[in-house]
């Protein structure tokens, strides 16, 4: 009787809650400007609300005239002040958290969380979820136990603000209805070791009623592996309830053949895009594509296309000119005090009402050393297409220029740690190959005009990149290793682990 009121509350809190998302989403335009100029009054009297002149600021175009896009780069003075204590300098009062990421070039970063910037972390992977109840019909899962695959919540304290990892600080916000059946223990989600924990959360977790589990996609594989070893059962053969997983970090489109051999069976998958910054978008409806973008989650944005980003007058649109099936390079101010903020995402409308995206790449991660600019949704919308026609199953891959070949002409290096080979590896060389000419002009033009030669691919060995990333000291935590690289440095270690 309990589980079942349990089911039916769950039930009609998300279809309450998805009918309170209906003026956003019909109204997304109106209600970001709104945002927008609450945040400048907000951050009226602080050290950057006084340098920028908020106080003359009275719509977007005020806003973009008196504010330069920038990234961490550009916020660290400011940042740096607040990591010793020093308030109203970017936001009123001092962050409530850092968020400490790895960043490539700046190191660690901080990225600041205010008290009003928290509780949307929280909300954007409720609204998911109730999102998904409301659409399926159906809250079974609420009735079974849940896994979080995250970071130590272990948090440090720098002049008084506690800093972590996101993961890590997000489950000190765990509501306390699903604490009785959330997984792993703390002790467990406290072990640094990546492979220790994985392996132990396998044993806390494989004789337990497994109903929903959360991750990104390189954890989730990690740990269904570790069960599979250890039980020698496919996931849905061990977990018969499982019902849900929910994803983010990366693209999942990548992952999803290895995901369904590994699953066994069928699971419902919603996708979501968080980040240290603020939480996005999400899957509103796990049987369509595209990502609902949170408009109203104390988050302005706005969208430089990407062909433009990188120079000085590059054209600023908000949601109103973006176009759909356009590349933009994405860009934030949050209620926590990021101005006109770089984050680093590229993205794509694929739909303006409501205003749904997917994340198409990223703005430094991307292959143009003879100008093609090859991006990471055309490199995986063109393995995605290959794999269709020519079956395979890839764990991962990397792709990196080769510039001066021993012999030929200058070519794209795909290193891939196949799963299953196709059967005949130079038909699907050739495939991909035309995937990618037929998505991407330059590069057409590129091998058409004898610049390059079609692209080769070379076999890495079982669990290449896992071994790399371990040796590379970027095994779990938030670590990811770029796809595309316009130089040779992941590529030269990878030749190691070549077949």
């Amino acid at each position: 009787m309990l589980n079942f009121l349990k089911k039916k509350a769950a039930q009609i809190w998300a279809g309450n809650h998805v009918k309170k998302t209906r003026d956003f989403k019909l109204n997304a335009e109106a209600r970001q400007e709104e945002q927008l100029l609450a945040m400048v009054r907000t951050a009226e009297k602080t050290l950057f609300g006084r340098q920028h002149h908020f106080e003359e600021i009275h719509s977007i175009e005020d806003f973009q005239a008196r504010v330069p896009v920038t990234d961490y780069e550009g916020l660290r003075p400011f940042i740096e002040k607040m990591k010793k204590g020093q308030r109203n300098i970017l936001w009123s009062d001092t962050p409530l958290y850092f968020a400490k990421t790895s960043g490539t070039t700046s190191g660690s970063k901080y990225i600041p969380i205010s008290k009003e910037g928290m509780p949307f972390q929280l909300a954007g992977a409720q609204s998911a979820l109730f999102h998904y109840i409301a659409k399926k019909g159906n809250a079974d899962f609420v009735n079974g136990k849940m896994i979080f695959l995250q970071g130590s919540p272990e948090l440090e304290e720098v002049y008084g603000i506690k800093t972590g990892r996101l993961s890590g600080i997000v489950a000190h916000h765990i509501p306390a209805y699903l604490q009785k059946n959330r997984l792993p223990s703390w002790d467990t989600n406290m072990i640094d070791d990546w492979e220790a924990k994985v392996n132990q959360i396998a044993v806390e977790t494989e004789k337990e009623n497994m109903t929903l589990i959360s991750g990104i996609p390189p954890w989730l594989i990690m740990y269904f592996e570790k069960l599979i070893e250890r039980n020698g059962r496919k996931i849905t053969q061990l977990f018969p309830n499982l019902q849900l997983i929910v994803t983010g970090g990366v693209n999942y489109e990548p992952y999803r053949e290895k995901m369904r051999e590994l699953l066994g069976g069928e699971v419902d998958i919603i996708q979501t895009f968080p980040a240290s910054e603020g939480f996005f978008a999400f899957q509103d409806d796990y049987q369509q594509e595209g990502l609902l973008l949170l408009t109203d989650h104390g988050i302005f944005y706005e969208f430089i296309p990407l062909e433009e980003y990188g120079k000085p007058e590059a054209t600023r649109l908000t949601l109103k000119d973006v176009e759909l099936n356009k590349d933009y390079a994405l860009i934030l101010t949050t209620n926590s005090g990021l101005w006109r903020y770089s984050i680093g995402d590229v993205v794509r409308f694929i739909s303006k009402n409501p205003h749904r995206i997917m994340v198409s790449g990223r703005t430094k991660h991307y292959t143009s050393a003879f100008g093609e600019h090859v991006i990471a949704f055309e490199v995986e919308e063109a393995l995605k297409s290959t794999v269709q026609n020519l079956p395979a199953q890839i764990t991962e891959f990397h792709l990196a220029p080769q510039v001066t070949p021993e012999v030929g002409l200058p070519y794209h290096e795909w290193f891939v740690e196949f799963e299953k080979e196709p059967e005949d590896l130079s038909a699907f060389s050739q495939k991909l190959d035309e995937e990618m000419r037929r998505r991407n002009t330059y590069y057409n033009d590129l091998i058409t005009g004898n610049v390059l030669q079609p692209l080769k691919i070379t076999r890495l060995s079982r669990n290449a990149f896992h071994e790399y990333a371990k040796a590379a000291g970027k095994l779990g935590g938030q670590n990811k290793i770029p796809r595309l690289a316009n130089d040779r440095q992941i590529a030269d270690l990878l030749t190691g682990y070549k077949i």
